[in-house]
């Protein structure tokens, strides 16, 4: 919340800082009058405005900074997600014994594709990957593909239940049952 009003703080800060500077060549060019100022408190204003300038730069350049970081970290994370789904889904493969051919329908299957995509890839027909598919589902003790993808769902979100439970009951509230999935 903080680096929020941070950032509109420098934005405000060069935007005023700016005018200053855009207003007084206006004046210059369109030779309207003004009252004149005393040269020492105008040479003050100036001074200040370009350091205003620099610091919003200086600050912009911390802010853009700390904005990368946190992309890197973020994109980081996804990719440790990414891995451990990928672990996930070999894992519970070698748990149930699927064969490879078995192993590859899975893959399309949890990817979301149709039985005739699947049969088209592995250049097999429909039935084959249909007769696949339920050894699959038989061993992994579902029965079809939206049960085998919840799963894995299930299981990656087990950590963040638990987590948002614990936090729950710290806070005095009732915590809800852990096979609950948070939407």
């Amino acid at each position: 919340m903080t680096n929020k009003y941070f950032l509109r703080s420098v934005f405000v800060l060069q935007a005023v800082c700016a005018l200053f500077f855009v207003l007084d060549i206006l004046i210059n060019i369109l030779g309207l009058r003004v009252r004149p100022i005393n040269w020492q408190f105008r040479e003050l204003i100036e001074i200040g405005a370009a350091v205003g300038l620099l610091l919003g730069t200086v600050l912009g350049g911390i802010a853009l900074s700390r904005s990368q970081a946190r992309t890197r970290k973020i994109e980081s994370q996804l990719r440790a997600a990414s891995g451990a789904f990928t672990e996930l889904l070999e894992e519970s493969f070698s748990d149930w014994g699927l064969t490879p051919a078995e192993r590859d329908v899975a893959w399309f299957a949890i990817k979301g594709m149709s039985t005739a995509e699947i049969a088209g890839l592995r250049s097999t027909s429909e039935g084959t990957v249909k007769a696949q598919s339920n050894a699959i589902y038989r061993k992994a003790g579902v029965s079809g593909r939206y049960q085998l993808l919840s799963l894995f769902v299930d299981e990656l979100m087990a950590d963040a239940v638990t987590k948002r439970d614990k936090d729950i009951k710290a806070s005095g509230l009732p915590a809800s049952d852990e096979t609950t999935p948070v939407v």
